[in-house]
């Protein structure tokens, strides 16, 4: 093997890691500013504005659409624009790196509790994606059980933060103008 294949072989190597990062970078930004507008501005606007019930509602079934239609999205294009398949690739480790194996055996073994860190930490498209079998396969029954719980779970607990923000902040603006 000469020296100009080795150089080759290193640059196309390179090309597919920086296309993977910036995939990931543009996939991540997009992914975490929808969620900001979603979550920080448009959530609590809707619960200020119509109530915890009616509020949450609205939101649930928002969060069940917008939810639906980027795991569609993500089914049809069927790139890991998000990190979650080589995430999940990470629970069959079996190197020499003992906390490898550890994180390994944490995430083989405790599936509800990522089901309620996702839930909370991010949304049922992420918490449906990592915990579903296989990828880019669709919907299964289990697959929906997951979706469901979590968005019934995520929203009843992001509502319940929202309102709790926003009677906290109610009652520090009354506090202040007495």
């Amino acid at each position: 093997m000469g020296a100009k294949e080795t150089r080759n072989r290193r640059l196309d190597k390179l090309y597919l890691y920086g296309s993977r990062g910036g995939e990931l970078s543009i996939g991540l930004a997009a992914k975490y500013l929808s969620d900001m507008g979603f979550d920080y501005l448009l959530y609590p606007f809707v619960i200020f504005k119509l109530g915890i019930l009616k509020g949450g509602i609205l939101m649930t079934f928002l969060s069940f659409v917008a939810c639906i239609l980027i795991m569609k999205f993500y089914d049809w294009l069927q790139r890991d624009w998000l990190g979650i398949e080589a995430i999940k690739s990470l629970k069959g480790y079996d190197g020499n790196k003992r906390i490898g194996r550890f994180t390994s055996w944490i995430m083989r073994k405790s599936d509800p509790i990522v089901f309620l860190f996702l839930s909370i930490k991010f949304d049922p498209f992420i918490t449906t994606a990592y915990l579903r079998k296989g990828k880019f396969n669709g919907m299964k029954k289990q697959d929906w059980k997951i979706f469901i719980g979590s968005l019934l779970f995520s929203n009843a607990y992001w509502t319940l933060t929202c309102y709790t923000g926003i009677t906290l902040f109610e009652w520090g603006w009354k506090t202040i103008n007495l």
